[in-house]
């Protein structure tokens, strides 16, 4: 929209009572191409010839005296332009649009009906902004008035009049043309990539997100500082990991001078996919802060979080994002995986306050009843819990945590259908992430629907290679399937992964025990044993380790030592069943010995089940 460009290198400090047009010029000009920007119909900016060719600014402008001279020397129209933008500046909109229709009413301009829409676009009356510019018959004469027309009518969520206002296609690309190469004059953003961009957010809101986004795409592709096509593509996981690295490698950044891309290309990497390639996120933020002094910008500490909760280590995540929010209290972006780490970590009483107060404060955004749900999740009231997460998806249909929480509800209640349900939602409503088709195929799988759960595990393979986690789960079908040999790989492949990516090494206890179930099941005993010793220095205190070791010497022949062991598990759970009934067969067989190990193989292997389930639980 409005664009405004500030003098950084200005010596002279403006007194009190200028206003906020100090150091900037006037313009008067009609905007036909859609290659320019807002800057260019602006009168702040400096002063374009009607055939659209730039002068020099005027260097009076840069001091207060000399400002005042040359006021006299502009016609009246411009002065109340001038006044005009001002008061639009500092929010006095019933001076702008008062003194908007004065102008408008003189010149007959479609540049000041473009900007006394604006005006009434700015105080909520979309309605009315739009009638402005229909009943002049602006729509097919000016790029801004068409543009702004289509944005009035998506805040009106009237999304198919709008589509049909801008076109389905973009209607300035000709076939066999590289109309991209074309450089942006003044600055700003292009017209043809807002158009672009606005083009894809009517399509998301018409669930047609494939192309929603080839239009985010082709809005970056014409102008890289289309930064809110970016953020759609990334926010809402439109594109695969992948295709996200792919995407920003064969970007040419235009309408960036060349000595801005290596930064804004560098700004871009931080926001990706963190499941792949952390070096590169590294590298960009590494150079962030040290080439350009970024050190405390929120949006890299955010990116930072990010890569933290992917490795699961979450106490230092939720580190990053205090000191996110001491900088920005109310970083809304920052919020969601803020409370995901108060959750993982069990911090009721802060999630209860940070809740109490964005509820009080913005009761308007989705994120502040996310924040409700997950405190109800925490504290075990499920059905509470479950209401805010389906309020905050209905305040945002595209929240994609909002329905991420509302599936994991019915999960942990053991409603299957619909968990199933809902997370099928939401990886439809979000093509990129593997997420939604990895708790599909955790569903399936404790449904015992090795079929399905594998299809799923596959589908969130293809679009994510390189997630720990996803990784283990399939090691989890192989093994039930009696595919060994694979399961190991599988479990082998993920703790590489873990390390590589530098992962809370406690989070993949249950891929160590997995491991050690699957050499078991092999009868490689002391490979077992040893996978399980690696399970008891993590987790010391877990009775299912215990019980698990135990099994592996009753499967040897070594009764004593079984029962030295499970009576370490219960001793840990007194009442733990499984441990109990394995105590009782190693006391029967060390008590009858020899006994046939065929047998107490077999009686054992029916215990495998609740036990893996148990170590993965936990």
């Amino acid at each position: 929209m409005r664009r405004k460009i500030s003098r950084a290198s200005n010596s002279t400090t403006p007194a009190n009572h200028n206003t906020s047009l100090y150091g900037e010029c006037l313009m008067s000009g009609r905007l036909q191409d859609p290659h320019q920007s807002t800057l260019t119909i602006s009168p702040l900016t400096n002063i374009y010839a009607y055939d659209g060719s730039p002068t020099m600014a005027m260097s009076s402008m840069y001091s207060h005296g000399s400002l005042s001279n040359t006021l006299h020397t502009y016609s009246r129209i411009e002065r109340m332009r001038l006044w005009r933008h001002d008061a639009l500046v500092q929010h006095q909109h019933e001076t702008a649009a008062y003194i908007g229709d004065k102008i408008l009413g003189l010149t007959n301009d479609p540049n000041d009906a473009f900007w006394l829409a604006q005006v009434y676009y700015h105080t909520g009356h979309y309605a009315r902004a739009r009638g402005l510019l229909m009943n002049r018959y602006l729509l097919d004469s000016s790029v801004a008035c068409r543009y702004l027309a289509a944005l009035c009518l998506s805040k009106l969520s009237k999304w198919q009049e709008a589509l049909d206002l801008l076109g389905e296609k973009n209607p300035f690309r000709q076939e066999g043309s590289d109309e991209t190469v074309i450089k942006n004059q003044d600055g700003g953003i292009k017209f043809e990539a807002s158009m672009c961009y606005l083009r894809g957010v009517l399509f998301a809101n018409l669930n047609k997100f494939d192309k929603a986004k080839e239009c985010y795409k082709e809005a970056l592709t014409i102008d890289a500082k289309c930064y809110e096509a970016f953020e759609q593509l990334i926010s809402n996981n439109l594109m695969t990991a992948e295709e996200e690295w792919s995407f920003i490698q064969t970007l040419n950044f235009n309408g960036l001078i060349e000595e801005d891309v290596d930064f804004v290309k560098s700004l871009y990497i931080t926001k990706l996919n963190k499941y792949k390639n952390a070096l590169r996120f590294i590298e960009a933020e590494t150079k962030l802060k040290n080439t350009y002094n970024l050190h405390d910008n929120t949006d890299l500490l955010l990116s930072k979080a990010e890569l933290l909760f992917v490795q699961n280590r979450f106490r230092q995540c939720l580190e990053v994002t205090e000191k996110i929010l001491s900088i920005d209290q109310y970083k809304f972006n920052a919020l969601p995986i803020h409370l995901a780490c108060l959750h993982e970590l069990n911090e009721k009483n802060k999630l209860f306050l940070i809740s109490h107060d964005i509820t009080e404060r913005h009761p308007e955004e989705p994120v502040s009843w996310l924040s409700v749900g997950i405190y109800y999740l925490c504290i075990g009231k499920v059905a509470e819990a479950r209401r805010y997460f389906s309020k905050a998806s209905m305040m945002n249909p595209h929240f994609g945590p909002a329905w991420i929480g509302f599936a994991h509800s019915f999960a942990v209640e053991g409603e299957h259908d619909q968990a199933i349900s809902a997370y099928t939602t939401a990886a439809r409503l979000f093509q990129g992430t593997h997420l939604p088709s990895l708790f599909l195929g955790m569903q399936h799988l404790q449904l015992n629907n090795l079929v399905l759960a594998n299809e799923y595990f596959n589908t969130a393979y293809d679009l994510c290679k390189t997630d720990p986690l996803l990784l283990n789960e399939l090691g989890v079908v192989a093994f039930h399937r009696l595919q060994l040999p694979e399961a190991i790989n599988l479990f082998r492949s993920a703790l590489t992964l873990a390390k590589e990516t530098d992962s809370e090494e406690r989070s993949w206890i249950a891929t160590w025990a997995n491991l050690g179930h699957a050499y078991r099941k092999l009868r490689m005993y002391d490979d077992a044993l040893r996978y399980f010793s690696e399970v008891k220095r993590l987790s010391p205190r877990d009775p299912c380790v215990y019980a698990a070791i135990a099994m592996v010497h009753l499967s040897a022949h070594r009764a004593g030592d079984a029962v030295q062991y499970l009576h370490e598990a219960l001793s840990l759970a007194p009442s733990d069943p499984i441990a109990t009934d394995l105590l009782r067969r190693a006391l029967e067989e060390n008590a009858q010995f020899p006994f046939e190990i065929e047998t107490n193989i077999q009686d054992i292997s029916s215990d495998d089940d609740n036990i893996l389930a148990s170590i993965n639980n936990n």
